[in-house]
C-alpha cells in the first residue's frame, strides 16, 4: 500500500501557519550531534520522513536517540564506528553528512553511496577535494565509499563549486584536524551559520561561517549542548506562493524575513501584497499577478528549492515568464504534470518559459521529487476540480504535516491509501 493526496481546488485560504524547524539544516545537524562526546538536544525538529531515517542510522551505530515531540536527545556515548552500507542511507542525500562526522571523530568511514531526490547530476567531488586535502584517502568500490587517515591536519581548501554539503562536511571533518583549516569560497546558506553554531556550542572553534571564507580551529573534545534550530526558508517560502496562489489573508509565522529577501522581493515584483514583521508575515492574496523572470542561484540568491513551487504560481500571472535554473538543470519535471493540467509551459535545457494566466484542471498527477511534490500542491490548490497526487513519500521527506497546516487554512486535502503500482 502507499499513500496520494486528494486535493479540491478552488478554495480560498486564510488563518494562520507556524513554520517547522529548518529540514535542510536539521539533516545536517543531527550526524554533527555525533561528533559530541555527551548528550546533544536539538529542539525545533520537523517530523518529517528524513528525520527517522537519520534516527535510523544513528541507531545503526549504536547512538542512543529519545524523541520528545519537537526534541531529540542524541546520547553518542556509546557508539560504534561500523560501515554504513544499510539500504536507509540511500533514501536521503544528507546520510553523507556522517562522511565528514565520522571521518572527523574517528579517521574513517565507510558509508554507501547517498541517495535521495533525482535532479540529475549530483556529484560529491568537492566534498573528497576537502577530505583529501586534510589528509584523508578516499577509495569508491562495491557502491561503498571509505574514507580514511591516520591523522587529520588543517588545511587551505578552495571549493571550485561553493557546495552546501561540501561546506558543511568539511567543516565537521576538520573540527578535530590539527591545526587551522579555511574553506574559501564557502557557501554562504543559513543553514551552514545553524550547524557552526551548533558545533561551537559543543566545543568548535569555527570562525566565519555565513561569509565565503570560514576559518575552523581544530579542538580535542567536544561536548554535549542544547540547540534550537532555525525556521525553515524552503517551507516558509513555499507556504508564502501558496498564500499568493490561493489564499485570501495568510499569516506566516515563525520565520527569519532576512532568509525569505529573495523570494518576497520577487512576488512584490508580481504584485503580492505582504505585511513583514519581525517574525512573521502577512500575505494578502486575491490580487492580479504580472509574469516575472527567475534565475536560481545560491544565498541569498533564489533557492532553487522554491522554484519548483513558484513555477506552479507563474502559470497564474499575466505576461509570459522565464524560469533559469542554474543549480540543477534537469529540476523542471514538475512542468510535465502541469502541462497535463493545462498550464502553457515551454521547456528547454535548463530553462522553462510560462505563458500565463492558465486554468488548471485537476488530474492524477505524480510527484517525482521532493520540491516537485510541493509545487504539485500549489497546482491542486489552485486547480478546478480534484487532484490526485501520487508519490508523496517525496513530499513527506521535507515538509512536516503539509495536510494538516493546509486543512487548518481551509483546504481541502486528505490522505488516502492505496495499492501500490
Amino acid at each position: 500500500m502507499t499513500e496520494i493526496l486528494k486535493i479540491k481546488g478552488g478554495r480560498k485560504l486564510s488563518g494562520s501557519i507556524a513554520i517547522s524547524g529548518s529540514k535542510n539544516a536539521t539533516v545536517a545537524l543531527i550526524p554533527a550531534a555525533v561528533l559530541a562526546g555527551g548528550p546533544v538536544t536539538i529542539t525545533g525538529v520537523p517530523d518529517i520522513d528524513d528525520v527517522r531515517s537519520l534516527a535510523e542510522i544513528l541507531q545503526i551505530l549504536n547512538v542512543d536517540v529519545i524523541e520528545k515531540e519537537d526534541h531529540l536527545i542524541i546520547d553518542p556515548s556509546h557508539m560504534i564506528n561500523t560501515d554504513l552500507d544499510q539500504d536507509v542511507v540511500t533514501k536521503l542525500r544528507a546520510s553523507y553528512y556522517f562522511m565528514g562526522a565520522l571521518l572527523g571523530k574517528y579517521g574513517h568511514a565507510r558509508i554507501k553511496m547517498p541517495g535521495g531526490c533525482d535532479l540529475g547530476p549530483r556529484p560529491i567531488d568537492q566534498h573528497i577535494k576537502g577530505f583529501e586535502a586534510l589528509g584523508a584517502t578516499v577509495e569508491y568500490d562495491k557502491g561503498c565509499y571509505t574514507i580514511q587517515a591516520k591523522d587529520l591536519q588543517g588545511a587551505q581548501i578552495f571549493l571550485d563549486v561553493a557546495s552546501v554539503g561540501a561546506t558543511i562536511n568539511i567543516m565537521m571533518a576538520a573540527v578535530y584536524a590539527r591545526g587551522r583549516t579555511t574553506i574559501e569560497n564557502a557557501a554562504k546558506e543559513p543553514e551552514i551559520i545553524d550547524v557552526a553554531t551548533l558545533l561551537n556550542k559543543m566545543g568548535a572553534n569555527i570562525h566565519g561561517a555565513g561569509t565565503n571564507l570560514i576559518t575552523i580551529d581544530g579542538v580535542d573534545t567536544l561536548s554535549g549542548c542544547f540547540h534550537e534550530i532555525i525556521p525553515d526558508r524552503i517551507e516558509a517560502g513555499t507556504y508564502l506562493i501558496i498564500a499568493a496562489a490561493a489564499g485570501g489573508d495568510v499569516e506566516i509565522t515563525n520565520v527569519i524575513p532576512k532568509h525569505l529577501e529573495a523570494l518576497t522581493s520577487k512576488l512584490r515584483e508580481m504584485g503580492v501584497r505582504m505585511e513583514i514583521g519581525i517574525d512573521s508575515i502577512l500575505v494578502h492574496g486575491g490580487g492580479e499577478l504580472k509574469a516575472v523572470d527567475v534565475t536560481t542561484k545560491s544565498y541569498p540568491g533564489f533557492a532553487t528549492d522554491l522554484q519548483q513551487p513558484l513555477t506552479t504560481l507563474l502559470t497564474q500571472c499575466h505576461g509570459q515568464s522565464h524560469v533559469e535554473d542554474t543549480i540543477y538543470k534537469e529540476r523542471f519535471k514538475n512542468c510535465l504534470e502541469l502541462q497535463r493540467m493545462g498550464a502553457d509551459i515551454e521547456l528547454g535545457s535548463g530553462i522553462a518559459s510560462i505563458n500565463g494566466p492558465t486554468k488548471l484542471y485537476g488530474d492524477k498527477i505524480t510527484a517525482t521529487d521532493l520540491r516537485c511534490g510541493a509545487g504539485l500542491v500549489v497546482a491542486g490548490l489552485i486547480a478546478e476540480g480534484e487532484t490526485e497526487i501520487h508519490g508523496v513519500h517525496y513530499i513527506d521527506r521535507g515538509y512536516d504535516d503539509i495536510d494538516g497546516k493546509l486543512r487548518r487554512l481551509g483546504a481541502s486535502i486528505h490522505r488516502e491509501k492505496v495499492d501500490s503500482d
